[in-house]
């Protein structure tokens, strides 16, 4: 059993978090490292004084007054060791370390099923994104998608009260805001998450992040309608990185609309054409997907070993540009401990020279 989190340990990790430089993979190397985030903290300043910066944390006053817009926004925090965080996004590379969230928890643990699509949709589609949302509902599946308009409000739609809305913005904010009641409804009679803290309104940036919430909370993604540059080939693209199934629903090769899906099923997702075909594919997910859509990235190593000795972050950095690499090739280059090699990496990001890609690797900040 799980232990419960004691109010300063929890404070220090949203503090943490918050701070200048550190994402979800830096996050979870400092616990790792440290053993909490009250050390984390104490120790981020010689971290930082390793690569002759200086570093200060996020300001106490500002994390007060988060934990205070959380609980007036009628919500509550989910960290990444407690019993109720979702397994299946617990298992991506870097899986949102604390998120915020209302409504029904329970709701991430049935087989979840991401249904995503164009903004900008056909009449047909919005009806089959709903008609099938229904019925992957009815047969016990929770739906996953992102309260945008088009296809995404459909989905919830059609699945209420068996819909999980993942949104880009902080839990207190409605975007879009003709969604305000539908983002309402989901909070209430399903359940609602956000990685940003209140107060954040939605920037480009954000949505991607979003994304990988969705594809992650779910064992398969189906494309119901999508442009070539939609953001739902994100959540498609990052699904097959994650292993899961990527679905997609055909269309007419003269509907622009319909050009993402196809492009899809040309590349190895699965061809859908029931709600029947979904369940099929869904049903005892193994992690094996059928699909062929890309193959799936290797797994993240947190662990930073205590007793591996230290390396120059400067000589790690020589190693680096701004094109991504893998952390196992600088492991490789360097001849260093593979530990000691993520602690210099560590050290590099929280003074804001190294930056995080998908797949374990990384890069020079530009």
């Amino acid at each position: 059993m799980i232990a419960p989190l004691d109010q300063d340990e929890a404070f220090a990790r949203i503090r943490l978090l918050r701070s200048p430089n550190i994402g979800p993979v830096s996050y979870r190397q400092l616990l790792a490292r440290f053993g909490t985030a009250q050390a984390a903290l104490e120790a981020l300043p010689d971290l930082a004084a390793r690569g002759k910066r200086q570093y200060r944390a996020a300001p106490q006053a500002t994390i007060e007054a988060e934990i205070g817009a959380v609980r007036k926004a009628g919500a509550r925090y989910l960290f990444h060791d407690m019993a109720d965080y979702p397994a299946m996004l617990g298992q991506i590379e870097g899986a949102p370390p604390i998120l915020t969230v209302r409504g029904d928890l329970s709701l991430a643990r049935r087989p979840c099923v991401a249904i995503v699509g164009a903004r900008n949709s056909s009449a047909a589609a919005v009806k089959l994104a709903r008609d099938f949302s229904a019925a992957l509902a009815a047969e016990g599946f929770c739906v996953v998608s992102g309260l945008a308009r088009g296809i995404d409000g459909a989905a919830h739609e059609g699945a209420l009260p068996s819909t999980i809305g993942v949104i880009a913005s902080g839990i207190d904010i409605a975007y879009p805001p003709q969604h305000a009641e539908l983002q309402e409804r989901v909070a209430r009679e399903g359940l609602l998450i956000a990685e940003e803290p209140p107060g954040t309104e939605p920037r480009g940036q954000l949505f991607p992040k979003r994304n990988r919430i969705i594809a992650g909370l779910s064992a398969g993604t189906l494309v119901v309608e999508a442009a070539p540059k939609s953001g739902s080939l994100i959540t498609a693209r990052l699904a097959g990185e994650m292993g899961r199934e990527v679905m997609a629903i055909p269309g007419s090769p003269l509907e622009p609309r319909s050009e993402g899906c196809n492009k899809l099923i040309r590349e190895g997702a699965v061809l859908v054409q029931s709600p029947q075909d979904v369940v099929e594919l869904l049903s005892g997910f193994d992690g094996t997907p059928q699909s062929t859509f890309r193959e799936a990235q290797p797994g993240f190593d947190y662990e930073i070993g205590l007793d591996e000795g230290a390396v120059d972050s400067t000589d790690i950095a020589s190693l680096l540009t701004t094109a991504p690499v893998s952390v196992d090739e600088i492991v490789r280059q360097s001849g260093q401990p593979t530990g000691a090699v993520h602690m210099a990496l560590l050290e590099l990001e929280i003074i804001g020279r190294l930056e995080r890609h998908a797949g374990g690797r990384v890069s020079l900040a530009a």
